[in-house]
């Protein structure tokens, strides 16, 4: 069983795109971030059309969440993150599908720093903390995948110096993210490449991808349920130098 998350950068700016790597690695269940589509806006029917069911959490011009399942409807969806009845931005969206619960998250990228917005990016994470402990509670089988936006170590970076003031890799967003791990979750990326250099987003910007400029955001936490059926997990790094192609790569786990 193939779980994928792939930050799309616009649904529609890379429909085309995105279809072929449907089709092409075939995950059973797959999140997007960054739809950038309100619900009733997002082409469902050109998926609907390659056998995958679709549930978003949208809004016009930014954000947005969706989960596509292959061959069926995912149930008991949920949208938006717990914590915060005021919070109008779509980042968050879980259900269930053949046995597992999937969580895909868009967290903040928290820049500039330090403002609001990296105060509303920890804020954030702790909301997302106290989550996941209710979903580790739950001794379900679970994987909660996104664009987290946390460098998590300095091995997951091309540059240390070149992203050192970057609310991507600040102590607070690392402890932060390291406080979910601190539950019980597995990095299923980190633990099969332990030495790093594995990357998930380059810049459009200064060459990023022909030079390999890039770094890790982009992860797959498992709960021990999951993480005991890991049988592997990848980056879909080819899809990056495609055409018209994301800043981001998809990303996988695939549970025996």
């Amino acid at each position: 069983m193939r779980i994928a998350s792939f930050n799309i950068n616009g649904v529609k700016a890379r429909l085309p795109r995105l279809i072929e790597w449907l089709e092409e690695t075939r995950p059973a269940i797959a999140c997007l971030q960054e739809i950038k589509s309100q619900d009733e806006g997002f082409p469902r029917k050109e998926f609907e059309a390659i056998g995958y069911h679709v549930e978003t959490h949208g809004q016009k011009g930014f954000n947005g969440v969706a989960i596509l399942t292959d061959g069926g409807p995912a149930e008991n969806v949920s949208r938006g993150l717990p914590g915060d009845p005021d919070d109008e931005q779509a980042r968050f969206i879980e259900a269930d599908f053949n046995g597992v619960h999937v969580a895909n998250l868009y967290l903040p990228n928290g820049n500039p720093q330090p403002g609001p917005k990296f105060d509303y990016k920890l804020a954030w994470m702790e909301r997302l903390r106290l989550h996941l402990e209710g979903l580790l509670a739950s001794e379900k089988p679970c994987v909660v995948l996104g664009d987290f936006n946390v460098i998590p170590e300095d091995k997951d970076v091309y540059s240390v110096k070149a992203m050192a003031s970057d609310a991507l890799m600040q102590p607070e967003s690392r402890d932060a993210y390291a406080r979910l791990l601190g539950l019980g979750w597995t990095d299923a990326l980190n633990v099969l490449n332990p030495r790093g250099g594995v990357w998930t987003f380059w810049d459009y910007q200064a060459g990023a991808w022909q030079r390999d400029h890039g770094f890790r955001i982009d992860h797959l936490l498992l709960s021990p349920e999951c993480a005991d059926r890991m049988n592997a997990a990848g980056v879909d790094k080819e899809y990056r130098g495609r055409e018209k192609a994301s800043d981001h790569a998809p990303v996988w786990v695939e549970l025996g």
